[in-house]
């Protein structure tokens, strides 16, 4: 887990940071934790472009991730740590003594052969999984499950990690990467442990080329463009554009968006 740079030998290379990979230690996917990722171009069921910037890219396959830990009471063992194209963490391959294999997000910490094991009663060790009943307060942790059962949606990219702030009645207030404080239930499962690769945020794309290998293709700013293309476009000579805003009026600061939501009881204090 570091930054790798270069001798600025040519433009790309100058300012290009990119991740040493050291913490690897298999090169190949578990073939059978693998599905075929279609790639839609940014575009729908009728051919239209609803996410632009969008296409090209490296081939990429799916890697079947575990967010629920639902194999109760079952040791595994660390087998490998691996590479994930599709997120920015790494994943950990778990062996269970029943054979079967698994990937899990890995967290900083979690090396080849140690073990780990998903149970209401498992020890508060990195990698293990439990319920929010069972963690103290001020343990970071990740992998949250937001609903019992449904699998984690909080804390699975590189270096976020959630913290209980206190429990009350059937609810812990847990506070999240992004700095708001929720009310999850305590039968919700999370894992022990920050999610790794923290030097993720120090990579730096260098060249125009990195950006098409992850399939982002380029983008115009809107005050380059012309009245009749962009809101924020036209004017004499280099004229700022206003208010950010998108090709069809959307504001893009300072504009709430988020509609009244049944979950809204559950947030205690807003990231902002």
């Amino acid at each position: 887990m570091g930054i790798k740079k270069f001798k600025p030998t040519t433009d790309g290379l100058r300012h290009a940071a990119i991740s040493n990979f050291e913490e690897l230690t298999k090169a190949r996917p578990e073939k059978k934790l693998l599905l075929p990722l279609k790639r839609s171009g940014g575009r729908n069921n009728r051919g239209r472009v609803t996410s632009r910037h969008r296409g090209g890219g490296h081939k990429r396959m799916i890697r079947i991730v575990d967010f629920r830990r639902d194999k109760l009471d079952m040791p595994a063992k660390v087998t490998a740590i691996e590479y994930d194209p599709n997120r920015s963490a790494r994943l950990a391959l778990l062996e269970y003594s029943d054979g079967e294999k698994r990937y899990i997000i890995a967290p900083i910490g979690l090396a080849v052969n140690d073990d780990v094991i998903a149970s209401p009663s498992a020890e508060i060790k990195t990698g293990n999984a439990t319920k929010l009943a069972n963690i103290p307060t001020g343990i970071p942790i990740h992998n949250v499950e937001l609903s019992k059962g449904a699998g984690a949606v909080i804390g699975r990219s590189a270096g976020n990690s959630c913290v209980i702030m206190a429990k009350e009645g059937d609810y812990a207030q847990v506070k999240l990467p992004s700095g708001e404080i929720r009310m999850i239930n305590l039968e919700c499962t999370a894992t022990i442990g920050q999610v790794g690769n923290i030097d993720h945020e120090s990579i730096s794309i260098g060249k125009a080329g990195r950006s098409r290998w992850m399939g982002l293709r380029p983008y115009s700013r809107g005050v380059a463009k012309n009245p009749h293309d962009h809101p924020m476009g036209g004017g004499e000579g280099k004229a700022s554009g206003g208010q950010p805003r998108s090709p069809w009026g959307q504001y893009a600061k300072g504009l709430k968006t988020r509609k009244k939501r049944h979950s809204d009881k559950y947030i205690l204090k807003r990231r902002r």
